[in-house]
This record gives structure tokens, sequence and C-alpha cells, in this order.
């Protein structure tokens, strides 16, 4: 990998041309996380604006002022944006239907997520990690896919992970019997799935009629608070013994290696580089559907890429239930 891959912040240089006069929109964008690292990573290329949206607006504005502060001129824009509730979602999305002033959405960057939480429910009655890494971002998307097609080549990226391989979606069962029978790697596996399978959908659908090119990736290991709530390293991890019991149950080879010792540990502005790729690459729109890793498209016959999260079969199955779950249809 050329030097100037190494970083999101290097990569936005050679890609300055393509982000210059984009409006882009991010969520989950909390300063130290992945979102934070993309968005301060571009900023220097001089977009024309950049949409901040996450849960806290305290914590939206903290990263809209550090943009200010290092990239003055930048347009920035902060939107309350609370995935874990459909009706806080329609509230945002009616947001930024309103703006009159921001006629089309070049980028949108899905990034916000949680990632193996105890059990919980949100306000609609679903698992908590599906409803805020699918299921909100899945209407959002869709709420606002009215600006996004104003954009001339609109692209749209779901940070995935390489943690799909922890299962696939539960269609028959995608709530764990409401608790009875929760796993919080399976859950976090299906979310990811999902993600995987969402972007291919708008991909057939949408990608031979409006020019748009639809993307998920794994962003690598990162340094952020996503997973500060898990014991995964030390004499004491029981998350990391929980989580090889799945890589172990599908075959995953990762379950009999030294976690610790292959996976490298990125900051937000290294592992950045992929969603500054995805979002920009002029080249990776042949590839529209794509799960990228480390800057380019992974390989299914390899193994990156588990047979349940690379099916049109399981994409479409997935958007109709989706539709179905958050009671709105989108036909395109």
């Amino acid at each position: 990998m050329s030097s100037d891959q190494q970083t999101g912040s290097g990569l936005a240089i050679r890609h300055a041309a393509a982000i210059k006069d984009k409006v882009i929109l991010t969520t989950g964008v909390t300063l130290g996380t992945l979102g934070s690292g993309f968005v301060l990573a571009i900023a220097r290329a001089q977009p024309s604006l950049l949409i901040l949206a996450g849960r806290s607006p305290a914590k939206n504005q903290q990263t809209a002022q550090a943009v200010n502060d290092q990239f003055p001129g930048v347009k920035v824009r902060t939107l309350e944006l609370d995935l874990v509730s459909l009706a806080a979602v329609r509230a945002a999305a009616e947001t930024v239907n309103g703006w009159d002033d921001v006629p089309r959405i070049d980028v949108l960057m899905n990034n916000a997520g949680v990632m193996a939480t105890e059990w919980a429910t949100s306000p609609d009655g679903f698992e908590s990690q599906l409803a805020i890494n699918h299921l909100g971002h899945f209407l959002f998307t869709n709420l606002i896919m009215g600006k996004i097609l104003k954009s001339p080549a609109p692209r749209i990226v779901n940070v995935s992970s390489n943690g799909h391989r922890l299962g696939p979606f539960r269609f028959d069962d995608y709530n764990f019997r409401n608790g009875e029978c929760y796993n919080k790697w399976l859950s976090y596996g299906q979310s990811k799935t999902a993600n995987m399978l969402m972007a291919l959908s708008l991909a057939e659908k949408l990608g031979a009629k409006h020019n748009l090119t639809a993307l998920s990736l794994h962003p690598g290991l990162v340094m952020s608070n996503l997973g500060s709530h898990l014991k995964l390293f030390g004499d004491d991890a029981p998350d990391m013994e929980s989580m090889k019991e799945m890589d172990r149950l599908f075959g995953n080879p990762i379950a009999w290696m030294d976690f610790a010792a292959v996976v490298k540990a990125e900051t937000p502005d290294e592992a950045a580089r992929n969603l500054v790729y995805a979002a920009f690459d002029p080249d990776i729109t042949a590839h529209n559907g794509a799960y990228i890793e480390d800057c380019q498209v992974a390989d299914p016959w390899v193994g990156a890429v588990k047979p349940w999260a690379n099916s049109p079969i399981e994409a479409e199955r997935l958007w109709r239930l989706s539709e179905k779950l958050v009671g709105q249809e989108f036909s395109y």
C-alpha cells in the first residue's frame, strides 16, 4: 500500500478533486471515533458542506467545532439523529428534507453503530443492535433518497465489519425470541450482514437507473469507544471467548488464532482511509454493491465475504422484511 493510502487524511489529499464541493452526510461523528476521523480527514479537501449526524447534539457540536478550528471556512451543519427510534429517524429525515438550501447530498456515510451490547429493545420493540445498526439507517437513507438522487453521481457507504462472519441474518428469529435466546455476537453479526445486504440492494435497485454507487466496508480494528464496554484482551477476557465460540461455530479460522497478535489496532484516521476510499475512489464504481477491506474489493473466494452477506436473494428478502419492520415501502 502506498504511503498516501495509510491514513484517511493522506488518501483525502489524493482524492481532493473528488471531495471538493461535495455535500457529505456522516452518521456517528463523536470526536475520537471512526466517523470524526473520516470527517476531519476529508475537511482538508474543501467539501461544500459537511453534515454531522448523531444522537447527541453536544457531541455533534464538538466535532463541528473541531472542523472549524482545524479547517476554517469549511461549512458544517449538525443534525440530531437517534437511530434507535423510528420516530426520531423520521423527524431527522424531515429536517434534512426541509433544508431548501441543501438541494442534494453527494455522499451518505452510514457509519454510526453499536457492537455486542447486552440485550435491550428499541422503543419500537426491536433488538437494539438491529434497530441502530440496520433499521435506523435503512429508514433514514430511504427517507432522504430524494436529495441523494439529486446528485449526479451519488454514493451510499455502509460501515459494516468483518464481524459479519459471526452470523447470517436470522429471518425467522431476528429478535432472538424477544431476548430468550439472545447472543450479543450473533446479533452483531446479523446487523453487520444486514449492512452489506442493504448495499447490495441499493446497488441493484438504483445503480443503473440513477448512477448511484452503494458499497459496504470493514474499517479495521479501530481504537475508539465502540467496544469500550467489552473485555476483549488481557487475562480476564470473557467477551473474546464468547466471540471465539461463535467463530468456532461457523468454522472461522480466527477462532484458533491469537487475535491480539494478528490484528493491528488502528487510529480513527488510519481506519478512515477505507471510508475515504469507498466514498471517493473513481474506479470503485465498477464494483457496485461490493464489500471493501483494506482499500480494495474483498475477495469472496478467499473467505473475506461470507456467502450469506453476498447473496442478491438474501438482499431482496431483507429489503422486503425491512420495509415491513419500519412500516413503509420504498419502490424504485
